[in-house]
């Protein structure tokens, strides 16, 4: 996990997308796709494993798409790196894991107690911590662009 999956990296970047660009409406999966550049692939198989996990909700019709399925304050990036791991050991059971002593003993040991410190700092992540800093940095909102103050 130190060096993350596209799989991980992309769930992450939809997800984000879609907190940050919804505006109240469904994001359709080519709105996401047209934006980030992540292969429609992977973006339909990542998007329904997170609504399977309650991170969004997929909505049907003509008007769909996905929207987040609680506050974005409430999602963190730890949730949706832990979906996509899932999905990811089930179809790649058996890790090349050390069978020696030591490494039993004391590489496992030191690689787990990594990896609970990496997930807690991504526990701590919060979306919508990530949208204020896409907006900090300038990131275009199409959710902005179609607000309309007429009356």
């Amino acid at each position: 996990m130190l060096n993350p999956s596209k799989k991980t990296l992309f769930a992450i970047e939809a997800v984000l997308d879609i907190a940050y660009n919804a505006g109240g409406e469904p994001v359709q999966s080519s709105e996401i796709t047209a934006r980030q550049g992540i292969p429609r692939r992977y973006l339909e198989q990542t998007l329904q494993a997170l609504v399977r996990a309650n991170i969004l909700i997929g909505v049907r019709g003509p008007r769909g798409g996905y929207r987040l399925a609680r506050e974005r304050r409430r999602i963190s990036v730890g949730d949706i790196v832990r979906v996509v791991q899932a999905g990811e050991a089930a179809a790649s059971p058996g890790a090349d894991l050390p069978n020696s002593e030591i490494g039993a003993k004391v590489i496992q040991p030191m690689w787990g107690d990594l990896q609970a410190s990496l997930m807690a700092r991504l526990d701590e992540l919060s979306i919508d911590a990530l949208c204020q800093s896409a907006s900090e940095q300038g990131v275009p909102c199409t959710a902005r662009e179609r607000l309309s103050y007429e009356i």
